[in-house]
């Protein structure tokens, strides 16, 4: 009889994990792709001013560098990734919940403050669950997130054929059915044990903050991510305002994501180190950006839709690439509250000072953008050689 050790149960544990991971990716993804071009239609609907409504826009940047450190790193240092994903995504239904039944700017903004709370450590307490995942059962992460993707689509889709059909007051209670269902999956989720630590790693605590490669990472993604910003706060409603109906504006959105899916899906193939990767994905949201400033005609906005797959579908793959291999496993929870932190203190900046130049400058907001990410390609540009030579190793300790 074969050893214990050598009986083959990581394949099918590995499938099972990939499966519920991929279906919470798909749910969790949902409530973004019914929140993202459809939230600021909905306060403008309830009567928010542009100004109000790029200060309520900042609240979930602000939290990524406020609330959603400490969350994430209590989850990590209590063992509970998957328990904290289960709170939080219910206690984000709840708020949500709340925040529709409001109509003034003071309580929407304090209840979306509370949602933000809650929803934001979301992501990058599943980020962590995944990048484990991954390093456990020697998985890709490319293929487990596109089917968050596929769901951004498919609810953007959903809300944009909703939004010719009910009235834009009504779109709030669209995100909270979605956000309910995200927070039933997340009861699907296996049991993930912690990774093995050494004595160095875990008396390490804050040690990421020391080091100047990991600084580098979260730095130039944040620069490139939150480029995107102006994009996500006012695309739709400049769309709206030139007369563009909601299928054709969730459409638009379905077709940048629908090109980060094709990225993510190839994503294994890629031979090049995932910090040119980045770089690529920066140089890409200049010319994107370059591009959406010119008030471009509606093919031209389609092809510059398709640049999101790598501004910022690439940018990702080699971003979290670079997490793998430059952050010990035992400490991925915390590695993803700092990146998430710096594109919240980033994009938390950007979104207001976004509501300010669309309302003076329009679409020439997005030569601000283009700047950001030209900064942060630069940036990764300029230590790709440290990130090549110092590859993290775990018996190290990070």
């Amino acid at each position: 009889m074969a050893p214990e050790s050598q009986i083959p149960i990581a394949a099918p544990s590995g499938r099972r994990f990939a499966r519920y991971l991929a279906l919470f990716y798909s749910t969790s993804f949902a409530v973004m792709g019914t929140h993202l071009p459809f939230f600021t239609v909905w306060l403008k609907a309830i009567g928010i001013e542009p100004a109000w409504i790029g200060i309520i826009g900042a609240v979930p940047a602000v939290t990524r560098f406020t609330t959603l450190p400490f969350v994430t790193s209590l989850a990590e240092r209590r063992h509970a990734l998957r328990g904290a994903m289960i709170l939080t995504a219910s206690a984000t239904a709840l708020c949500f919940a709340l925040v529709g039944t409001q109509q003034q700017p003071w309580p929407v903004l304090l209840l979306y403050i509370a949602t933000c709370c809650c929803w934001t450590p979301l992501l990058p307490l599943t980020d962590a669950y995944a990048l484990r995942g991954v390093a456990r059962y020697k998985l890709d992460y490319g293929p487990l997130r596109l089917w968050g993707s596929v769901a951004f689509i498919l609810g953007a889709l959903a809300c944009g054929f909703l939004v010719d059909m009910i009235a834009a007051r009504q779109l709030i209670w669209v995100i909270v059915a979605m956000a309910t269902v995200s927070a039933m999956a997340t009861l699907s989720l296996r049991p993930l044990e912690d990774a093995p630590r050494s004595t160095r790693g875990t008396q390490a605590g804050k040690a990421l903050l020391r080091d100047a490669g990991f600084l580098a990472i979260i730095s130039a993604s944040a620069l490139i991510q939150c480029s995107h910003v102006a994009f996500y706060t006012f695309a739709s409603i400049n769309w709206q305002s030139q007369g563009l109906g909601g299928v054709t504006i969730a459409g638009l959105w379905a077709l940048g994501v629908l090109a980060e899916i094709v990225v993510f899906a190839l994503s294994p193939r890629f031979s090049l180190h995932p910090s040119l990767l980045v770089v690529i994905g920066g140089l890409s949201a200049v010319v994107r950006w370059l591009i959406t400033a010119q008030d471009p005609p509606i093919a031209m906005l389609a092809l510059a839709q398709l640049g999101h797959s790598l501004s910022f579908g690439l940018t990702q793959v080699g971003v979290m690439n670079l997490m793998v291999r430059h952050v010990p496993s035992h400490q991925m929870a915390r590695g993803q509250g700092y990146y998430a932190a710096t594109n919240g203190l980033l994009s938390s900046a950007t979104s207001i000072i976004s509501g300010v130049l669309y309302a003076r400058y329009g679409e020439g907001l997005y030569y601000v953008m283009a700047a950001m990410a030209a900064a942060g390609a630069l940036v990764m540009w300029s230590v790709r050689h440290r990130l090549k030579a110092h590859p993290h190793s775990e018996a190290s300790g990070g």
